[in-house]
């Protein structure tokens, strides 16, 4: 599932509603200022304003810390974390097209 994160529009792995949170937190850790109106009506088709406040909310504390973390030069924390080494692995799978699990 990890590998589909980069192609999550085209996944069967994704429902819709999570395609669309994966869209949003997608634009919020980019160009956060392109997300338009279009993207938070996409959202209420599939979200609550609660539920949207609280994707949002999640998605700015991840961003956050990791632009920290990149300020403090706490670059080797994704290093040190076992999943890293599993995405890794998996992108490399992708890309010579195996599908074997790690």
């Amino acid at each position: 599932m990890l590998t589909d994160l980069f192609r999550y529009q085209d996944s069967p792995l994704f429902t819709p509603r999570e395609k669309t949170a994966i869209h949003f937190a997608d634009m919020m850790s980019g160009d956060h200022k392109q997300i338009s109106q279009d993207l938070f009506d996409e959202l209420r088709q599939h979200f609550s304003e609660p539920e949207i406040l609280a994707l949002g909310w999640r998605i700015a504390m991840f961003v956050g810390w990791g632009r920290l973390s990149a300020a403090l030069g706490l670059d080797d924390v994704g290093r040190v974390c076992p999943l890293t080494a599993v995405h890794g692995e998996r992108q490399i799978q992708s890309q010579i097209g195996t599908r074997e699990t790690v």
